[in-house]
C-alpha cells in the first residue's frame, strides 16, 4: 500500500446566491503533486501530476471559481447520485411501487435528477491524506425512497494515486449508483483534444443501447470486430472516425457507453496514456462497469479554467459504476440497497509518466 503523507489545506471557494459557503481542499503529497476538490458537489477542481520531464500540469477540465461552475453545470468532475447514468422513462418499480423521477434527459432520468448530488454542498472533514465528505439525502428527495446517508472519501498517496471510496446506508429499500464524472486530458490544460490519447479497457462487451437516448436494451454487444474493441490500446480519434460505420457508436455520437467489466473484487480495468506528455493513468475498481465518454457534447459554450472555452472532445470520462438503467433490467447487477446493508465501492486513479 503506497504511503499517505499528503498535507491537506482548507480554503474558501465562494458562496452560493443564498450565502452558503463553499470550501476548497487541496491535498499535496511529498513530491508536490496535488488534488483539489470543493464541497459543492464533491467536485474535483484540479489534479496536478508530472509529465515525463517532471513538469506538473492539471489533467482535469473544470472551473477556477464557484460562479463559473454554477453557470456551466454539466456534472463536470462532481459526485453523481443517487443514481448515476440513465434510467429509462424516468421510472422504476421497487417492491410493487412505481416511482416517477425527474425527466431531465429527453424523457429519461439522468445523473440523479434536477437536484442531484452534484448540486449539494457536502459536509467535510480532513482525514489522513484526504477529505471525507458526507450528506443526508432525505426520503423522497428527487422522488427516491428512503433516507440515504452517504460518505465519499478522497485520499491522495505519495505514489500519485487518487482513491475514491463511496459508502451509503438507507432506512428503506432504495436504489443507489454513485460515481465521479471527472473529465481528463492527460496532456494538460494547453491541449484542446483527446483524439491522440490511447486507451485500453479490459472488457469483452458493452451494454447495447436502443437509440440516441442511450437507454440499454438489456442485451450485451460484443466488442470483437467493432470500434469498441479496446482490449489492446486504441487511439481514441481513430476509433471515433469509425462512428458512422457502427450503429452503437452512432447512437452515442462517439463513445458514451458502459463497458462490462469481468472479474470480481478490486482489479485493474482501464489504462489511458498521452503520447506527448508521457502521462499514464491506470484505473482500478470493484465496480461492474465503466462508462467511457469521449466528450461528444462539449461544444465551446462551456467557459473553463482561465476563462477559455472548452472545445469538442477536449476531455474524456471513465465513470466506474453499476450498469445504466439496471433497476429496469433483471439480468443486470442489482442497484437495490436495503436497510442494514452498506453500499460500498472503491475506485483508484493512479498517475505515472513514461
Amino acid at each position: 500500500m503506497p504511503a499517505i503523507t499528503a498535507a491537506v489545506k482548507r480554503s474558501p471557494f465562494g458562496q452560493t446566491p443564498d450565502g452558503a459557503p463553499v470550501d476548497q481542499f487541496t491535498i499535496t503529497n511529498k513530491s508536490g503533486a496535488s488534488v483539489s476538490l470543493v464541497t459543492m458537489g464533491g467536485t474535483i477542481t484540479s489534479i496536478s501530476v508530472p509529465d515525463h520531464d517532471g513538469k506538473l500540469d492539471d489533467v482535469v477540465l473544470g472551473y477556477d471559481n464557484l460562479a463559473a461552475m454554477r453557470v456551466a453545470g454539466g456534472y463536470m468532475n462532481a459526485i453523481i447520485g443517487r443514481v448515476g447514468n440513465r434510467i429509462g422513462g424516468a421510472r422504476f418499480t421497487l417492491n410493487g411501487v412505481e416511482y416517477h423521477l425527474a425527466q431531465n434527459d429527453h424523457g429519461n432520468h439522468l445523473h440523479g435528477g434536477a437536484v442531484g448530488f452534484d448540486k449539494h454542498i457536502w459536509d467535510a472533514e480532513i482525514v489522513e491524506g484526504g477529505v471525507r465528505l458526507t450528506i443526508v439525502s432525505p426520503d423522497g428527495e428527487e422522488n427516491y425512497p428512503g433516507t440515504l446517508r452517504v460518505a465519499v472519501t478522497y485520499t491522495w498517496s505519495d505514489a500519485n494515486e487518487l482513491t475514491i471510496q463511496y459508502e451509503a446506508r438507507t432506512d428503506k429499500d432504495t436504489i443507489v449508483n454513485l460515481t465521479n464524472h471527472a473529465y481528463f486530458n492527460l496532456e494538460g490544460l494547453s491541449s484542446r483534444t483527446i483524439a491522440d490519447h490511447q486507451i485500453k479497457i479490459r472488457s469483452d462487451a458493452i451494454t447495447a443501447v436502443a437509440d440516441s437516448m442511450c437507454i440499454p436494451t438489456g442485451e450485451l454487444y460484443p466488442v470483437d470486430g467493432t470500434p469498441f474493441d479496446l482490449r489492446e490500446f486504441g487511439v481514441i480519434g481513430e476509433r471515433l472516425a469509425r462512428e458512422k460505420a457502427d450503429a452503437q457508436m452512432s447512437f452515442g455520437v462517439g463513445f458514451d457507453h458502459n463497458y462490462v467489466l469481468g472479474g470480481d473484487g478490486f482489479r485493474h480495468v482501464v489504462t489511458a496514456r498521452a503520447p506527448k506528455s508521457g502521462r499514464v493513468m491506470r484505473v482500478d475498481t470493484d465496480a461492474p462497469g465503466v462508462q467511457f465518454y469521449s466528450g461528444n457534447h462539449i461544444h465551446g459554450d462551456t467557459i473553463g479554467k482561465a476563462g477559455v472555452p472548452y472545445e469538442y472532445r477536449q476531455g474524456f470520462c471513465l465513470e466506474t459504476q453499476n450498469w445504466p438503467d439496471a433497476i429496469n433490467h433483471p439480468n443486470f447487477p442489482s442497484p437495490v440497497l436495503k436497510p442494514g446493508e452498506t453500499y460500498s465501492t472503491k475506485t483508484r486513479f493512479a498517475f505515472a509518466a513514461e
